[in-house]
């Protein structure tokens, strides 16, 4: 785990992209799923106050940041959940007392496979053993105070119908979750593509000033974080994969050539790990009705 001060009163806890490195023996989403690409949890402090976004990969690393925080005296957490899937879930064991805010239908999800996600069969190994459901969920957009700092949660369709983002106007910074990547977003739900980029949209006319992505580089995020061309780079990929239905010469292009643009402007930055991601959004893509 490494720690990152993107900015002031922010932290990122970020695991993953190192050569060899594994989290356990075998095929798991761990690994598979979320190290391979890089993974980041945040924190927004002020004032002895946390609110934690995401609790990792594990109940280890999520009790990793919480030791870290009260080491900088931090003593009130609380949980906000950018969506249902495993590795933004897993640690939130390590947060016990503490309030666990996330969307209605992140909420809903949980609950529906909580004894698949337990016992290993949801996603594989590992099973997260005990499930902590939210505490408090919200529609919409909700306002939460952290210190002196005002959060707004927003709730998107991108990646995930469920999605929730951090918007912190007083910094002008967005935690986004899995809404935007780099390299590339992962597609969870072709069938919504307007809709994503209809919120894409919507997260753009917010004019944030920096970008924090849960999978980027990490180099970028110690740095401060993207620029809102993350949003456009997003929306081209999504145009890019809506195309290749119709255009077959697009569905055997290599990564690099469909991404160009963006690319060489510097608004993301390659990383090979990305190539199954975009198999796999192919995939999703052709079989999308």
């Amino acid at each position: 785990m490494r720690i990152l001060r993107p900015a002031a009163g922010i932290f990122a806890f970020y695991d993953g992209r190192i050569d060899g490195y594994r989290h356990a023996d075998g095929p798991n989403w761990v690994d598979d799923g979320a190290l391979s690409l890089g993974i980041s949890s945040y924190a927004v402090v002020d004032d002895g106050e946390a609110i934690v976004y995401d609790t990792h990969v594990s109940v280890e690393h999520a009790r990793f940041i919480r030791d870290a925080l009260e080491e900088q005296g931090v003593q009130a957490f609380t949980v906000v959940l950018s969506h249902w899937h495993l590795d933004h879930v897993a640690g939130t064991a390590a947060f016990p007392g503490a309030e666990v805010v996330a969307s209605g239908r992140t909420a809903e999800l949980l609950r529906r496979h909580k004894a698949a996600i337990e016992d290993g069969s949801h996603e594989g190994p590992p099973g997260i053993d005990p499930l902590i459901l939210p505490t408090r969920v919200f529609s919409e957009q909700e306002s939460l105070d952290v210190g002196r700092l005002r959060v707004e949660l927003i709730q998107v369709n991108i990646h995930s119908g469920d999605a929730t983002v951090i918007w912190l106007p007083q910094q002008s910074v967005l935690l986004c979750g899995d809404t935007m990547e780099d390299t590339i977003t992962y597609v969870g739900e072709p069938e919504h593509f307007e809709a994503h980029l209809d919120d894409l949209d919507r997260l753009r006319r917010l004019d944030p000033v920096r970008i924090m992505p849960s999978h980027g580089d990490p180099d970028v995020i110690a740095a401060g974080g993207y620029s809102s061309d993350l949003i456009s780079a997003t929306e081209q990929y999504i145009g890019v994969l809506k195309r290749c239905r119709s255009e077959p010469r697009l569905r055997s292009a290599n990564l690099r050539e469909l991404i160009a643009g963006p690319l060489d402007a510097g608004w993301i930055h390659y990383f090979p790990a990305y190539e199954a991601v975009h198999q796999e959004n192919l995939k999703s893509v052709m079989a999308a009705p």
